[in-house]
Formats: C-alpha cells, sequence, structure tokens
C-alpha cells in the first residue's frame, strides 16, 4: 500500500526495501515510544523515501532511531530548544526542518520543527497527507 502511494504521487521516488522486524524494534527500544503504526508500517514495506532532489522525505528506521537520540541527548540542544522527548523525528526538508509524530501524547498527525524559531505545528492530519504534500512539494513548510 505504501510503495504504491508513493509511486503513484511520485514515479522517481527512491524507495528502500522493507526494513526488519528487528529494525522497528529497535527504533521502539532506543526511543522507549511505540512507533506510530502508520510509520511502522510504511517502514515495514520501504525504509526510507527520498524525494525531489534526494530529500529524505522518510528516514529509514536505523536514522530515526539514532537522529531522535541525538537530538534527546544533545546538552547543547537542551539548552537551545524545548524538550525532543514527545516528538519522534521521521522525515526533513532541504532547509533543516524536521517532521515529526507527537509521541506524548500519542496522535497521528505529523508536525512540523523549525529549528530557527523552535517551533512546532501541525502540516497534515496523517502520514499518507504528508507524503503526497512532500512528494509533490506543495506547502511552504515543505521547502
Amino acid at each position: 500500500m505504501w510503495r504504491e502511494l508513493v509511486l503513484n504521487v511520485m514515479a522517481d521516488a527512491e524507495v528502500g526495501g522493507p526494513a526488519g522486524e528487528d529494525s522497528l524494534a529497535a527504533v521502539e527500544r532506543v526511543l522507549g515510544q511505540p512507533l506510530p503504526p502508520e510509520l511502522a508500517a510504511l517502514l515495514g514495506e520501504c525504509d526510507g523515501v527520498r524525494g525531489r532532489n534526494g530529500l529524505d522525505v522518510i528516514w529509514s528506521a536505523e536514522r530515526i532511531a539514532k537522529d531522535n537520540a541525538d537530538f534527546r541527548t544533545a546538552r547543547d540542544l537542551a539548552e537551545l530548544y524545548m524538550p525532543f522527548e514527545p516528538l519522534m523525528f521521521f522525515g526533513s526538508n532541504a532547509g533543516g526542518d524536521q517532521f515529526a509524530f507527537v509521541r506524548t501524547p500519542q496522535r497521528n498527525e505529523v508536525f512540523v520543527w523549525e529549528h530557527e524559531t523552535d517551533s512546532r505545528y501541525l502540516v497534515s492530519y496523517g502520514l499518507d497527507q504528508y507524503l503526497e504534500q512532500a512528494l509533490q512539494a506543495r506547502g511552504d513548510w515543505y521547502r
């Protein structure tokens, strides 16, 4: 389902192979949070999606675990920004902004974190809508 959605929106998107159950479990173990069901299903079909100009629309499971752990443990970031623990980042745009699900409380909408202002706001009501907008580079939040 997810692979087809991606390729229907952008035929030349780069789509990774499926992430194994061990990779998905590692994300949850490292972050101490469950993966959102939609994201787990997508990663189970394609472990990462690259859009126009090689942008990481969806990170691999390994990168999700690593980058989120890095955000949560970096002292310099803790001094500059609100806590990152409620978020689970899974993609980024060319401007350095990160896309995330809110995990505490668990929500299914996608939010963007703007690193210049530490703003966090809703950009789509689900992963499918986010993918369509990101792959088509629609919306000011994705540029």
